[in-house]
């Protein structure tokens, strides 16, 4: 069978914010550019320089909800009155070329991936100790002092639900984590 001809893989990460997900992922990707990092649709308008199809797919509410109401979203959320999704054709399309796709995204919407795509295998990602997830996120400087207690809040909760996934990974050095997330895609 050519690779062409062989299905790829849905690999699903999450975990909570201020672990390294995003870091985590643009290293994979650079590593490994045949990987495709599924792109979410949204109902809210493009922010300057944000792309069609690369950035987000920008879809209108009704145009989003009749997606939603025909299954054509493996998971969705509303966030600050707008909606947020990942389209299941595009993910569809490049699994069945070979290629194996990746999905970077919250808990809920790895909840409703489990449901709606079972075969994806799940990837939690965690911090070496909360202390060090609280440094993480109070060293960005970017959030008040409200917002990272909401973070750290929703992070304790976010993490009792590990146990959930295919696989746990902590995310203490980059370059370990790395390379265990590329033994677990089956990359190394």
């Amino acid at each position: 069978m050519s690779a062409s001809s062989t299905p790829g893989r849905l690999t699903v990460i999450t975990g909570p914010s201020g672990v390294g997900k995003g870091t985590l992922v643009a290293r994979l990707l650079q590593r490994h550019p045949r990987i495709w990092l599924s792109v979410s649709a949204t109902t809210r308008a493009p922010r300057s320089g944000e792309q069609e199809g690369r950035s987000y797919f920008f879809l209108s509410r009704d145009v989003f909800e009749a997606q939603v109401a025909a299954g054509g979203l493996l998971e969705w959320a509303e966030f600050a009155g707008n909606f947020y999704g990942t389209p299941r054709s595009p993910v569809e399309q490049h699994l069945a070329q070979g290629q194996p796709v990746l999905l970077e995204i919250e808990l809920e919407g790895a909840r409703q991936v489990r449901r709606s795509f079972p075969a994806a295998y799940q990837v939690f990602i965690e911090p070496p100790s909360f202390e060090e997830l609280q440094r993480r996120i109070r060293g960005r400087g970017t959030d008040s002092e409200e917002a990272i207690v909401r973070r750290l809040e929703r992070a304790r909760v976010e993490l009792q639900a590990a146990p959930e996934f295919d696989a746990r990974l902590v995310n203490g050095d980059l370059d370990e984590a790395l390379g265990r997330l590329e033994l677990l895609m089956g990359f190394a």
